[in-house]
């Protein structure tokens, strides 16, 4: 070689590739969208659960304000002892002691306004005027000049100020709030400036009057005098004795690290199923450029000749597989922005977990996360690249000059692939990290990749046996020995086939199991015939509850057999973790004595003068609860301080936890005891659900009437309005709609499996290319054997069929491997909570036929390509 000629030759590569990248524009462009729709994908999910923490963050830091320390009790209903505020108020370490209530209630729409107008959960915060300023300015009330306001007017009874939010979606000046089966007028008198979702301000003592909550205190904010050690005030404060049991203290952003954490596994598992799309786009870029180096083998191989090292051929592949990679970031960072702005203008930043519903947050873009997604699609193409460029490095120049052909000589051991497997599936088996399923990831990706690795092993052996029995079939026999010779190229061509159809069926799967398990556990939790309600959400169930009389004269009514009743409220277990719902009902029937639990296991016997609890099992993950022993986490819940907790040690008894039971609406865990017990343990009277089983020929219809009617009639509210608060529900209506919100929260998770697939398919359709058209001689040499275009036809579609089925069969069983996974070991950690393995047989049937139909498809028309006269002419430039 000449020296000098090489220092002109990258040029000429350079318009080598562009040439090659300008003449098959759709082909690159599959490979450019695969990689962009991953990207976007995965960028999108990311830019909104980003967008909705932010938004969340600023929400609590603006209406939890700037304080040292916050004191908060386990039992929100119960509240600060006043006596310890006070006590707090006379320490020498504290500047400043502000109470702070905070409940959340809705606002009633004003009639004549239409039965079904939703009500607007709206946040009350009662503050004390004099202290706000100087804890959390961004909640001091702003009065309205225009509405005549002075500036006393926020120590007025019956007066809020309503943040942006909150003006935006409540009209008029007045508003009507539900405290139980009552609604109380307000009168909005100005604005405050703390964002999240609407919030109103109220002093203090209003606010305790308003709701009938006495002098509940549900926070305290603590700022320190200068100078003061923080770490030794938290001790000397709880080592006293008349500490409260369970008030913790802490810093102000702990309650958006709680909910980072809550969500981080939703947000984990949405951004991995994301980058599905990106892993079968990898695939994908493979087939592409496999197909090119196969069309340029001689064209690498003169480059060679004329000095091209393999070294630099490969990097001349990886170049190429660098441009698309680049581009179809850069587009799918484009889509992706699009795409979170308007998810997040028309869904908020609900992704279906439920963890910021209620807020529209601004769209926060992240240049560092930006370069981190596009990282990963550029790096998704490269790997991709490698076996092509590898293949383009192995080539030998003199023998593909002469159209012989070349074999990569890299087949890739059994003994990888069933390591892998054997790997994948002991990842299964470690516990998570950081609360994440981490080590069930890695199993995921070791089996998907032991399972292609071991295609061509697999393919040899099938086709081995087969074989034998087409002996006297010409045309199957040409097509099944073929395929067996050549198993690792068999391998590369449906290797994008299993991967994407074995991700499909996993996921189709898990959806199955997971939608028929949620179907069996509503069948076990609703088994009345009518439900009553009217607290939509959780935070406000102190607020929206349904009055003792309410419930005694329902129970009553013409058609209702029997009625009982349900109490919920949250309870705080540790500072650290969200709080959990204790749950306060009849557990067992009143003829039979069975439990109405959808139960997990064995129910363990109480010891006598012991309370039963039942736990969910997210309270055993998080809270180590075990059956058969004592739960003294839930002590501090009634014994709101030690002295009195000492002195009725031996007259209360222990929780003791009976059983497990299965619980798919609360994540961070429920307990459930027996409304008898909680009643005594707490004298809460207050009541959040009804249900009602009826005689055979009574109407709900008109039982409903006769409760709305009941509830007007107890009401203290002018104009009969109360009955508008009651919501009701049918077990087959509950059960629809929860299946609706099921099918609707799993949307995106069908258009994953949609966009794997057809990814996988181009995979199919390139690689099979790449295949025919290294074979015109072939097709040549066998048209001069007397062979017609349609045999050959018939020979190359025999072939794909062989192909794709075996890649079905192996994407269909390695895709029920990783839906084992995905049940028994990534859902449980992520979510704290254990389904039963469903496997949808007409579905998963589907899928393979419509592989194997579509394979077939696209082996049949890339042979017509490569069939014709051209194929019979290729046989003569070796003469």
């Amino acid at each position: 070689m000449v020296p000098s000629l090489r220092k002109p030759l990258w040029p000429l590569l350079g318009s080598f590739s562009w040439q090659e990248l300008r003449q098959h524009p759709w082909r690159n462009a599959a490979a450019v969208v695969s990689v962009m729709l991953g990207v976007a994908l995965a960028f999108s999910v990311h830019l909104i659960n980003a967008s909705a923490l932010d938004e969340f963050s600023q929400a609590v830091r603006s209406v939890g304000g700037q304080p040292d320390l916050e004191l908060r009790s386990a039992n929100s209903s119960e509240g600060v002892p006043l006596a310890l505020w006070g006590r707090l108020q006379q320490d020498p370490d504290i500047a400043l002691a502000a109470p702070v209530l905070e409940l959340s209630t809705y606002v009633v729409p004003t009639l004549p306004a239409p039965q079904d107008t939703p009500r607007v959960l709206l946040r009350v915060v009662g503050v004390d005027p004099l202290q706000v300023a100087a804890v959390a300015p961004e909640l001091l009330p702003r009065p309205d000049a225009s509405a005549g306001s002075e500036r006393l007017t926020f120590f007025a009874p019956d007066t809020v100020f309503l943040n942006p939010t909150a003006r935006q979606a409540l009209t008029g000046n007045t508003l009507q709030l539900q405290t139980g089966l009552r609604l109380s007028t307000v009168r909005v008198a100005g604005s405050v400036q703390a964002g999240g979702a609407p919030l109103a301000v109220m002093d203090i003592a209003a606010a305790q009057d308003l709701f009938g909550v006495g002098e509940r205190i549900t926070r305290v904010d603590l700022r320190l005098r200068a100078g003061a050690d923080r770490q030794a005030l938290v001790q000397r404060l709880q080592a006293a004795a008349d500490w409260p049991a369970g008030a913790t203290l802490r810093e102000p952003g702990d309650a958006v690290a709680r909910i980072s954490n809550l969500s981080r596994a939703y947000r984990v598992n949405l951004t991995v199923l994301a980058l599905v799309a990106l892993f079968t786009g990898g695939f994908l870029v493979y087939s592409v450029l496999a197909l090119s180096v196969t069309r340029r083998s001689q064209q690498f191989a003169l480059l060679a000749v004329l000095g091209l090292t393999g070294r630099e051929r490969l990097q001349l592949v990886l170049c190429e597989a660098t441009v698309l990679g680049v581009l179809g970031s850069a587009l799918g960072l484009l889509l992706g922005t699009a795409l979170a702005a308007l998810a997040l203008r028309l869904l908020g930043g609900d992704l279906g977990g439920g963890y910021f519903s209620g807020a529209t947050p601004a769209l926060q873009w992240s240049p560092w996360a930006a370069l981190v997604f596009g990282a990963l699609g550029t790096a998704a193409a490269l790997l991709g690249a490698w076996g092509p460029a590898r293949l383009a490095q192995q080539l030998p120049p003199a023998q593909t000059l002469k159209g012989l052909g070349h074999h990569s000589g890299n087949r890739t051991p059994l003994r990888t692939g069933a390591a892998l497997l054997l790997a994948g599936a002991l990842l299964a088996l470690l516990p998570p990290v950081w609360d994440m399923p981490l080590a069930a990831y890695l199993s995921v990706a070791a089996l998907l990749l032991g399972g292609i690795l071991s295609l061509p092993a697999l393919v040899g052996a099938v086709l081995n046996r087969v074989a034998p029995l087409l002996t006297r079939h010409l045309l199957p026999l040409l097509a099944v020995e073929r395929a067996r010779r050549v198993r690792e190229s068999a391998a590369v061509a449906v290797s994008g086939v299993v991967a994407a159809l074995s991700l499909a069926v996993a996921l189709t799967v898990m959806v199955a199991s997971f939608r028929g398990s949620v179907m069996d556990w509503l069948d076990q939790v609703l088994p009345a015939d009518l439900y009553l309600r009217t607290a939509v959400s959780s935070s406000a169930l102190d607020t929206a509850y349904l009055d003792p009389a309410f419930v005694a004269q329902a129970a009553t009514l013409p058609g209702v057999v029997r009625a009982t009743t349900q109490r919920t409220l949250q309870v705080s277990l540790d500072a650290a973790k969200p709080a959990v719902a204790l749950i306060a009902r009849p557990l067992r029937d009143a003829q039979s004595g069975q439990l109405h639990l959808p139960l997990v296991g064995e129910v363990a016997p109480v010891p006598e003068g012991a309370i039963a609890v039942y736990v969910s099992e997210a309270v055993v993950d998080l809270y180590g609860a075990r059956v058969g022993q004592a739960f003294p986490a839930l002590d501090h819940v009634f014994k709101p301080n030690k002295a009195l907790a000492q002195a009725e040690q031996a007259q209360e008894a222990p929780f003791f936890i009976a059983g497990i039971w299965r619980d798919y609406a609360r994540q961070t865990g429920a307990i459930t005891l027996e409304q008898a017990d909680f009643s005594r343990l707490s004298r809460d009277t207050r009541v959040n659900d009804m249900a009602f089983w009826l005689d055979d020929g009574a109407s709900p219809t008109v039982l409903q009437s006769q409760m709305r009617a009941l509830a007007d009639r107890l009401a203290t509210t002018p104009g009969g309005e109360a009955g508008r608060l009651l919501e009701f529900g049918s077990a087959r209506e509950i059960r629809a709609t929860s299946l609706k919100i099921f099918d609707r929260s799993f949307a995106v998770t069908y258009w994953l499996q949609a966009v794997a697939i057809g990814i996988g398919l181009f995979g199919v359709a390139a690689s099979f290319s790449a295949q025919v058209l290294a074979r015109r001689k072939e097709f040549g040499l066998l048209v001069h054997l007397g062979l017609t275009r349609r045999q050959i036809l018939r020979v190359v579609a025999l072939e794909g069929a062989a192909w794709t089925t075996l890649g079905a069969l192996a994407g269909v069983a390695l895709g029920l491997a990783v839906a084992v996974v995905l049940v028994h070991v990534v859902n449980p950690q992520s979510f704290h909570w254990t389904m039963e393995l469903a496997l949808p047989g007409g579905r998963l049937a589907a899928l393979g036929a419509a592989v194997i139909a579509a394979g077939t498809l696209t082996a049949w028309l890339s042979g017509r390509a490569a069939a014709g006269r051209d194929a019979v002419m290729a046989v003569k430039e070796d003469w």
